[in-house]
């Protein structure tokens, strides 16, 4: 058996191994079955035959579908063994004959009928011996059996339908059988149903048996709407819209009598809600967008500026039908000639005050589908809407929280604009940069890094064309911006550093210290930004041939105050980082012998500053200029270590960060030495030769404010 298999598994060509021999292989096989009881000999039987057959199947499609119902009849017997193992091969070999041997070559089939015959006759073969695992005497095996048909239903449901509505009809009364102890693995098995035949196909073969007009509260097919909302995809849209949209009405009128306190009546209302979840499945890839959408869109649009409790379900269909559902050119127009209908109901429930809206998860619903619709909405369109929601931010009318929610509406819409909207709508909220409503600066500034960011031409002319009003703005802004609009701002002017040249030096000169004391914001977001900000000068200056101006003009922040010093060592350390190519010996070594003076602060944030920079220095640095400053680093390191962590040096101590270790030198010990595991720890010793190897480990990590960060880049605070 065990050469058997890996003759089989080695896949080997016509010359070694013709499909005829092959089958005559699984035909003598057949006759050397072990018995059910024999657990070592019939699970190798087992592997060489689903080999055997997957081989064959590659060899000869046809040839190997005849042999498989033989094999599908013996496996299905596998599953009386009293062998927990047994039935454990016996089920995966089953699948894996499925997904090998049988899907890869259903689309060739097309429909297959009860009374087809050829090829497909197989196939009704092998699924009359799975589904005769549904029998009571199979009952132990049941879980085994419910899989395997999964499996089948996942290969051939969609083409197999017909001559299987009998097995659903059987797993619907099975399910609804006492005590049955398989329900989640038959909800699989139906679902994959579902998914392959789609749920039309299922309802035509199994009831639902809801309607409204039900006198009691048994209802004992509901088990089928989570498992049609949780598996349905890729169906006609027009079926939701003819079935169940009417089933949920009628069932929504007959819950009326129940929620004014009639007793008799049942409950009704879960039921309608539940209709309802199944809508982003059905837009999930649906085949008729182009047909159905428009018997549909009215109800969404009601549903949505009417019914709160929809809303959610509703806006993540739509969301879900432009971004799975439209992908031919035609679907995404018939979807997007309504956008002047749905798009100003989203509009008006994002703007209602309080509950109206239904609270913060539904505004961020309605603003995602905004964005999302917003897609594949004409411009002309977007820039009609553009100017009515400029006009009604500036009237003089309007309260804070309506300022606020029609710029959440401007930042969405404003990348989809033309070129002369966003000309008008810079007009607009210019003075709103110097606004004391910290929440309109920041959105503002909202605005402004959208359209900055936006790939889209109108947009990138636009900043062309506007640079300088630009570059006046933000910089004159700079001492009137507020923190909360600083992270906004910062990824605003990265954008348009990156349109600068070498005659916009002084802009970014200017840009600076600002940027530096940034590296320190509160917001995680602005330190990021900050960081990046750092970056893509440095990128300008490369674009100017002036590096070593710029890293002149960083140096400064060394003679200000504590903060600054901090702040400019860390920024510092990312510029080593990121272009450590473009640095000469020379500066590098100035820069090195600085940083070490630092380690004699006596204030706390400096020496974390300078630690963290060392750190990237022995991982970056050539060794031989390192070892020009290990008196230095051993000098004063041991006492920066004493200072960080609240010991002496050579006493092991607590990191209070991150729960690692600091041990300042001990002995001949030439400096701090902490596992390698612990993230807040490092060797120099062994960080140089890791550093050499293409293979080199992870950055350590630094620390920054008060707290131990890992980053990406060896940044600290990021």
């Amino acid at each position: 058996m065990q050469a058997f298999h890996s003759l089989f598994s080695a896949r080997p060509g016509l010359a070694c191994l013709s499909a005829r021999l092959n089958a005559q292989i699984i035909t003598a096989l057949h006759d050397y079955m072990p018995s059910e009881n024999d657990l070592q000999p019939l699970l190798a039987w087992l592997a060489v035959m689903e080999k055997a057959h997957s081989n064959l199947a590659r060899l000869q499609r046809d040839l190997c579908w005849g042999h498989l119902p033989r094999l599908f009849t013996a496996a299905v017997s596998c599953l009386l063994s009293p062998h927990p193992q047994v039935l454990a091969a016996a089920t995966q070999t089953l699948k894996a004959l499925l997904s090998e041997c049988v899907a890869p070559h259903m689309a060739e089939l097309g429909p297959v009928s009860a009374s087809a015959s050829g090829p497909a006759s197989q196939v009704c073969r092998m699924f009359r011996a799975v589904e005769e695992g549904l029998t009571y005497r199979f009952h132990a095996a049941w879980a085994s059996v419910l899989q395997v048909l999964q499996a089948f239903f996942e290969a051939c449901g969609k083409q197999c339908h017909p001559f299987m509505r009998k097995c659903l009809q059987s797993l619907c009364d099975l399910r609804h059988s006492p005590h049955f102890p398989h329900t989640s693995e038959l909800d699989r098995a139906v679902g994959a149903a579902v998914a392959s035949m789609g749920p039309e196909v299922l309802l035509q073969a199994v009831s639902l048996e809801i309607d409204g007009t039900e006198e009691t509260l048994d209802f004992p097919r509901s088990w089928l709407l989570p498992v049609i909302r949780d598996h349905v995809q890729g169906t006609r849209l027009s079926f939701f819209t003819s079935y169940f949209l009417p089933l949920a009405a009628t069932l929504k009128r007959a819950a009326l009598p129940c929620q004014a306190g009639a007793p008799s009546a049942p409950s009704l209302t879960p039921f309608t809600f539940q209709i309802w979840t199944m809508l982003p499945g059905f837009c999930t890839r649906p085949t008729d967008v182009a047909a159905s959408f428009k018997g549909l869109a009215r109800t969404l649009g009601t549903a949505i500026s009417e019914r709160a409790d929809l809303r959610l379900t509703v806006c993540q269909a739509l969301r879900t039908l432009i971004s799975k559902g439209c992908v031919m050119d035609a679907e995404r127009a018939e979807v997007g000639r309504f956008a002047k209908n749905f798009l100003p109901i989203l509009f008006n429930v994002y703007s209602q005050p309080g509950d109206a809206a239904g609270g913060a998860a539904h505004r961020r619903s309605v603003l995602d589908t905004i964005r999302t619709y917003l897609t594949i909405t004409e411009q002309q369109m977007v820039c009609g809407f553009l100017e009515k929601a400029s006009e009604k931010l500036t009237g003089p009318e309007s309260i804070e929280f309506t300022r606020l929610s029609v710029l959440d509406l401007i930042v969405a819409m404003a990348p989809y604009a033309d070129e002369p909207s966003l000309g008008a709508l810079y007009r607009t909220i210019q003075p709103s940069l110097q606004s004391k409503e910290h929440g309109v600066q920041k959105k503002v500034y909202r605005v402004l890094e959208e359209v900055c960011a936006a790939p889209r031409l109108p947009c990138q002319a636009f900043v062309r064309s506007h640079l300088e009003e630009l570059k006046r703005d933000l910089l004159g802004s700079l001492q009137s911006a507020a923190s909360p609009a600083k992270r906004p701002r910062l990824k605003c002017l990265f954008h348009v550093v990156k349109q600068l040249t070498a005659e916009h030096e002084d802009f970014v000169v200017a840009l600076v210290p600002e940027v530096i004391l940034c590296t320190k914001e509160v917001s995680v977001g602005a330190r990021k930004n900050a960081f990046l900000l750092l970056v893509e000068m440095g990128e300008a200056f490369l674009r100017f041939d002036a590096m070593q101006r710029f890293l002149l003009l960083v140096y400064a922040g060394l003679t200000g105050s504590v903060t600054m010093i901090s702040c400019t060592v860390l920024a510092l350390t990312r510029l080593l980082f990121q272009f450590k190519d473009h640095i000469g010996l020379a500066v590098a070594e100035q820069l090195l012998q600085n940083v070490c003076l630092l380690l004699g602060s006596r204030t706390r944030d400096v020496v974390k500053a300078a630690l963290g920079f060392l750190k990237v220095a022995l991982l970056l640095v050539d060794a031989r200029l390192l070892a020009k400053h290990v008196q230095t680093m051993v000098s004063r390191g041991g006492g920066a270590a004493a200072l960080t962590t609240g010991s002496l040096p050579g006493v092991r101590g607590s990191c209070p960060q991150a729960g690692g270790t600091w041990r300042g030198p001990s002995g001949p010990d030439p400096g701090p030495e902490v596992d390698a595991a612990n993230p807040c720890s490092w060797d120099p010793r062994e960080a140089r030769p890791a550093a050499r190897g293409p293979g080199r480990g992870p950055l350590p990590t630094t620390a920054a404010r008060g707290h131990c960060a890992p980053v990406s880049c060896p940044v600290p605070g990021l």
